[in-house]
């Protein structure tokens, strides 16, 4: 390469002849002219001598033309491959797209209020739920699409009434709600068949209250919600690395301050602090209805005569004066009611963790008085008058 160059400069700046170059520098004149003629800096290039894989390179391009994404621990059985991975491995991924439809991306753009994209995203961390046991918890992460603001909930669980009040939380922080909901096909939520989005009664009544749209997100296609999977993967390097929470309540309450503080980060792509986009996002979304969703969990039973009602795998007690009754058992984020034709007659702080009873003190004293009620009066004590023996052994006397 420096031979190249000096031979070049030598001819074009100082305007020296082959031989002369040739001389000075020591090489044969041919190769002073081969430097000339190349308009291009030499580059070595090594004769290749093939590849363990080039034999059997037939056969792989008719196992991919018939299946093109058959894995390579199958392509390695169907052709008897004995030597190592890995060069196999290197050959299918230069093979396999000359059989599988191209699948590119486009980079999209938002407009203010379109939409929000949310997701489940489980933090690989253990929270204590009382009673000595712990649990990973999910939690429901939604990203607005124009201003980039981010809002989290921690729930519960992954049921329909956990998660849709996880998302009412996460609304309430956007200020607003955005006219159209993107998530994946999670079971609470709804799934694709047959082409058509089917989604559950839970959600329906949620976004139609709301008035919002939805737009379920197909199989291997991370692209569709990718704002909410790099929340998620920012939410995992950023948020999560060496904090410790006490319960759920606590997780919550430094997951609302950290978000705080994320949202007013000026934003890779859009150059904007969320906490700031977020007004003109707010305006072109839709207002709050008068009376938002309840995405609480409803059931109604009888009452048994433990007087207990149970939610998840936890027995909850209810007043016992109800037993035989007919009661409405709501279960929210946080609390367990329970209610008899609208009087309340319990009420619990949700419990987390598993086979618990839970017994109020109230509802025990109300029980010892039912069974002091059923065991009857109590016998009242009378005095009896003790006569003196001695007045007996006088009569007899007088008598003989």
């Amino acid at each position: 390469m420096e031979d190249w160059a000096e031979i070049r400069r030598l001819y074009r700046a100082e305007k020296l002849g082959v031989k002369t170059i040739a001389r000075r520098l020591g090489l044969a004149r041919n190769t002073v002219r081969a430097a000339l003629r190349s308009g291009t800096p030499p580059r070595y290039e090594r004769r290749s001598r093939g590849s363990i894989v080039d034999p059997v390179e037939p056969e792989i391009r008719g196992l991919l033309r018939d299946v093109p994404d058959m894995p390579a621990t199958v392509i390695a059985e169907r052709i008897g491959w004995e030597r190592g991975m890995t060069v196999l491995r290197d050959r299918i991924a230069v093979l396999r797209p000359l059989f599988s439809p191209p699948d590119p991306s486009q980079r999209t753009w938002y407009r203010p209020g379109e939409l929000a994209q949310w997701d489940l995203w489980q933090p690989d961390v253990l929270i204590p739920v009382g009673f000595g046991q712990t649990a990973k918890l999910w939690t429901v992460v939604g990203v607005s699409g124009y201003s980039r603001l981010i809002g989290a909930h921690l729930v519960p669980s992954r049921a329909a009434h956990d998660v849709l009040g996880g998302m009412l939380c996460a609304i309430g922080g956007f200020g607003a709600v955005p006219r159209k909901a993107v998530w994946d096909q999670e079971g609470c939520i709804g799934r694709i068949r047959q082409g058509k989005q089917v989604l559950t009664a839970e959600f329906q009544s949620f976004r139609g209250t709301l008035g919002m749209g939805a737009t379920l997100v197909g199989p291997a296609d991370p692209e569709a919600k990718g704002l909410v999977e790099r929340a998620n993967g920012y939410l995992e390097t950023s948020f999560l690395p060496g904090r410790s929470f006490d319960d759920v309540a606590d997780f919550n309450r430094q997951l609302g301050v950290w978000l705080k503080r994320a949202n007013q980060r000026i934003h890779g792509t859009t150059r904007v602090r969320p906490s700031e986009a977020i007004f003109e996002d707010r305006g072109a979304m839709m207002a709050f209805p008068p009376v938002l969703p309840d995405p609480s969990w409803r059931h109604t039973i009888r009452l048994p005569r433990d007087h207990y009602v149970r939610v998840d795998t936890n027995d909850y007690s209810v007043n016992p004066r109800f037993v035989g009754r007919r009661v409405d058992v709501v279960v929210t984020l946080d609390e367990v009611v329970v209610a008899c034709e609208g009087t309340e007659v319990a009420r619990h702080r949700r419990c987390l963790a598993k086979h618990q009873t839970l017994l109020t003190a109230d509802h025990a004293r109300i029980l010892r008085q039912i069974r002091a009620e059923a065991a009857g009066p109590r016998p009242v004590e009378v005095t009896v008058e003790e006569r003196d023996l001695r007045v007996y052994d006088q009569l007899l006397e007088v008598a003989s």
